[in-house]
């Protein structure tokens, strides 16, 4: 039976564990499996977080039990130091486009289509629009037979072009508490939605100048290369 989040709805530490080793699992490979220390500065992460937590070693490990016991997540065999790895598609019963979408919207909050396809982009690449929210269509008529909805559309908040999706996986969302502040005095559709998208952006290209980086750096090292500049012996 598919994890059912209308008898067993994720706490906010469970989830927010289970959707940073999905991320991390796409975004740094070479660093997945996680260690409980790795899982934790993820999900305290700064950016490309709503909201923003702390969680301690203890309180990111209780969830890991949690969700080993609800089979979403599992320890790695053969290192040292116990590794975790997610569980997510096969437990929910879910295709990897829609694990893709859930996870990000548990992990930044409430998106629009829109935002949703721009912040996937480290994820996967949707051709469009339209296929972003062909699969939040089908997890919103989710039969109850594999689980029910997981996803719901949100009333359309005030001065907003478009209506945003959120997650079900913590049970049922309060949709005037995920409403976003109004936007200074006029609240223009433009003023709710621009920095938001922009954001998405500049958040996508940290992310692809960071893996860049961090290939450089590799190939130097493999190379014999001194900082990136030259190969030894060479002015």
């Amino acid at each position: 039976m598919p994890f059912d989040p209308t008898t067993r709805p994720l706490t906010a530490a469970e989830a927010r564990v289970l959707a940073t080793l999905m991320e991390k699992a796409r975004t740094v490979p070479d660093s997945y499996p996680m260690s409980l220390n790795g899982l934790v500065t993820g999900c305290n992460q700064k950016t490309s977080r709503d909201p923003v937590m702390n969680l301690s070693d203890a309180e990111a490990q209780e969830a890991l039990d949690s969700l080993k016991l609800l089979t979403l997540a599992f320890e790695s065999s053969g290192n040292r130091t116990t590794r975790w790895e997610h569980n997510f598609q096969r437990g929910v019963g879910v295709p990897e486009q829609s694990a893709v979408l859930l996870g990000l919207l548990v992990l930044r909050g409430p998106q629009t289509a829109g935002e949703l396809r721009i912040n996937s982009e480290r994820w996967y690449r949707f051709a469009d629009i339209s296929s972003v929210e062909a699969f939040l269509d089908e997890l919103q008529e989710r039969s109850a037979e594999k689980g029910g909805p997981l996803v719901v559309l949100l009333p359309r908040a005030p001065g907003a072009r478009e209506q945003r999706w959120a997650h079900l996986l913590c049970g049922p969302v309060d949709s005037s508490a995920a409403a976003p502040a109004a936007s200074g005095s006029g609240g223009g559709s433009s003023g709710s939605q621009a920095p938001a998208a922009l954001q998405a952006r500049v958040d996508a290209l940290e992310g692809q100048v960071a893996a860049l980086q961090a290939t450089v750096q590799r190939l130097c090292a493999e190379l014999g290369m001194a900082d990136g500049m030259s190969p030894p012996g060479q002015d």
